[in-house]
């Protein structure tokens, strides 16, 4: 990859690199289109604010480059080099002695190779070497365009071996396409470990269509996909048909997370849950269970919206009220002493959105003088904006008595407000008018630098990879600063750049110790539920509870125990190999002996019996089964042939990249399970034992339970 080792935090420029200047610049110089992850590096770079002829600039500074051009190179010889490439043959006296002269005039080298590849394409139809020009440059961005759509790298051998083919005739650009197809071509591995990042399972439909297609393609459809049925409308349903008894929760989320169509905004939902914490453990509110519906459909709503909106949601959310402390915070009382509550304040910065330090575009801190990191906010800061956040308080209009209550937004009451002007962030803001207060407020937080690195790399860490490189978070947050039409704050762009980034595509880091992430517990459930089709026997989503801490999967969606998540997003398991590598490990927190036994415990009952309450629990009839149910039609059809069960469980648990070691072993511990025929009965049950031991050694080996 042809990339500078180092990044900028530059503003915005009108007049930042295009996409074709990167193009051109690579054409020009290397003949050949750019790979995906050197173009990738260079637009993040032009749009932290670097023009053409800056990019041009560092790329012919770097070492890689100028080993192909020394500096030691005379004029002539450049302009020659550069000139057969644009060209195709050498340059004329005249054009020779131009090109030198313009480098001996103090033009550097890059802006000179793009200047030579510009005035090519924009002379006449016709002019010696003009087709070849243009159809070389028709084939870069072709090039470009597939690798960025199916997010596969194609090496740079290749790329100039597929690029020597073109030639002024068009059936070679024709030819030169073909060949690029090929070689960005999506295996079924590949689209199942796409599907595995952007949401639960790898259905074989999914896959047929992301061949068919491209990531890109399939993204799009996903994330134009309509919400259905909401978590309010389903709780609502059962409420009603349960004869006006509530739902638990976990019921709920079950019902969306395993059952919903739209398995990438439920994706996110779940990630974003994990960032914006409200949770059932410290949330004493009347209808638990519709408010956390109602919560869910929050997040939701504006998983696929903008960052500005979802935050003034969830800040007049009525669950976040109640668990940080928003709901009723009262002005300060001198004559008590008593001082708004500072929790949802200090939340908003410290995990909501700018975090405790301050960054660069890439992630990595800003640092001081002294090479000290530099700290975000003060506790004056603090203390000054919980001002803006008093006086909000529940709406008087529906009675706790009514379900209905539990999804309305906070509502505005004056005398409880503090009208103390509030300075933090280096912006001081007018409380008086309390509504104005808050719109103002939660804007200079929405405008923050931090934002779009801290929440992105959040993301990244969710969905791809724990250790994500500065580049990539530096990419995940222009894309956050600008979608490329000016507008900041786009989680469809922002869920794009991580998911189709170079370094989630790319199989080289299937290889780097430093890339993955260890599966969330509760993720593997709903995997295993997606993955094998389970459903409720009677529709009601009997679920038990997953996140008793000691017990069962130590994890459940919507329980976490505290505001700061099941886990820390810097967690370095201690006295171990991710240390002493200086990597971190988020979901490692909640692993330790207890949990590791309780996850093989749970999963080995989940996959031969099913879960959830039994139908007239405690007093169901004697055999009655748990409530959800898988359904391993599917695998039965190849449970005979340990080999081919194997390989359809790689694919679709492991995205293909269970080890042959590994995959020999369980084939063999498969082999052991005799089947036998005598009857269709024990033929079936025999058959069954095959599947739930597959299935119970593929998620208990190392190859499933890290996902890279």
């Amino acid at each position: 990859m042809i990339a500078s080792a180092t990044s900028s935090t530059a503003p915005l420029s009108s007049s930042f690199a295009t996409a074709e200047d990167i193009t051109q610049i690579y054409v020009a110089a290397f003949l050949r289109p750019p790979e995906l992850g050197g173009f990738s590096y260079w637009m993040g770079e032009a749009q932290s604010g670097k023009s053409a002829e800056q990019v041009a600039a560092i790329i012919f500074s770097l070492d890689v480059v100028k080993a192909i051009y020394p500096t030691s190179m005379s004029n002539a010889a450049f302009v020659t080099a550069i000139y057969q490439n644009v060209f195709s043959r050498a340059p004329d006296t005249e054009g020779l002695n131009y090109w030198s002269a313009q480098l001996e005039g103090g033009l550097d080298r890059g802006a000179l190779t793009l200047s030579m590849i510009r005035s090519g394409l924009n002379t006449p139809d016709g002019t010696p070497g003009k087709a070849m020009i243009v159809n070389r440059m028709d084939v870069a961005r072709y090039a470009v365009a597939r690798q960025q759509a199916t997010g596969i790298e194609v090496a740079p051998d290749n790329l100039k071996l597929n690029f020597a083919m073109v030639s002024g005739v068009v059936s070679s650009v024709e030819l030169a396409r073909a060949n690029i197809d090929v070689l960005v071509s999506i295996s079924p591995q590949h689209a199942a470990r796409f599907l595995l990042q952007a949401g639960f399972a790898a259905s074989d439909s999914d896959i047929a269509a992301i061949q068919a297609t491209n990531y890109s393609a399939w993204l799009d459809q996903e994330l134009n996909r309509p919400i259905g049925e909401t978590s309010w409308d389903w709780t609502m349903g059962q409420y009603t048909a349960l004869g006006n008894v509530e739902p638990s929760f976990v019921s709920t989320v079950g019902w969306r997370l395993i059952s919903a169509p739209d398995a990438v905004r439920q994706r996110v939902a779940l990630a974003l849950s994990e960032f914006f914490v409200v949770s059932a453990q410290g949330l004493d509110i009347s209808f638990q269970g519709f408010a956390l519906a109602a919560w869910w459909d929050l997040l939701c709503e504006h998983a696929f919206g903008n960052y500005r909106a979802m935050l003034g949601a969830i800040t007049l959310s009525l669950p976040m009220g109640y668990y940080l402390n928003m709901l009723g915070n009262k002005k300060e009382d001198p004559a008590t002493g008593r001082m708004p509550d500072e929790n949802y304040a200090r939340e908003i910065l410290q995990l909501f959105s700018i975090g405790l330090y301050k960054l660069n575009l890439d992630g990595t801190p800003l640092l001081d003088g002294s090479g000290q990191p530099i700290e975000t906010y003060t506790q004056s800061d603090v203390s000054n904006l919980a001002r803006v956040f008093t006086g909000w308080t529940r709406s008087s209009s529906i009675p706790t008595s009514d379900p209905n209550f539990a999804r309305q937004p906070m509502v505005f009451r004056s005398a409880d407000h503090s009208t103390l002007s509030a300075t933090f962030l280096g912006v001081t803001v007018s409380n008086t008018d309390g509504l104005v207060a808050l719109e103002r407020t939660l804007d200079v937080i929405f405008m923050h630098p931090n934002v779009g690195p801290f929440f992105g790399k959040s993301l990244i860490q969710r969905l791809v990879t724990s250790n994500p490189s500065p580049a990539y978070i530096s990419r995940v947050a222009a894309a956050f600063n600008n979608n490329g039409s000016g507008v900041r704050g786009d989680m469809k762009a922002v869920i794009r750049a991580v998911l189709l980034d170079v370094e989630a595509r790319t199989d080289a880091n299937l290889q780097s110790p430093s890339f993955g992430k260890l599966r969330e517990p509760f993720l593997r459930f709903v995997q295993w539920a997606r993955t094998f089709r389970a459903s409720s026997l009677d529709g009601h989503w009997r679920l038990y509870n997953l996140g008793y801490a000691g017990s069962n999967l130590n994890q459940q969606a919507l329980y976490s125990p505290s505001v700061f998540n099941f886990f820390r997003p810097g967690y370095i398991p201690p006295n171990s190999v991710i240390a002493q590598q200086s990597l971190v490990a988020p979901e490692f927190q909640i692993v330790d002996e207890v949990s590791t036994a309780n996850y093989l415990n749970t999963m080995q009952y989940i996959i031969q019996s099913g879960t959830g309450y039994p139908d007239g629990y405690p007093n169901q009839l004697p055999g009655a089964k748990p409530n959800l149910q898988p359904d391993y039609s599917v695998e039965l059809t190849l449970a005979s042939n340990a080999s081919a069960l194997l390989k359809h469980l790689n694919l679709k648990l492991c995205a293909g990249q269970m080890s042959p070691e590994t995959e020999l072993t369980i084939r063999d511990a498969i082999n052991t399970i005799a089947v036998r025929t005598d009857t269709p009965a024990n033929n079936e049950a025999d058959l069954k034992k095959r599947i739930h031991a597959a299935i119970f050694l593929t998620m208990a080996c190392p190859d499933y339970l890290i996902q890279t």
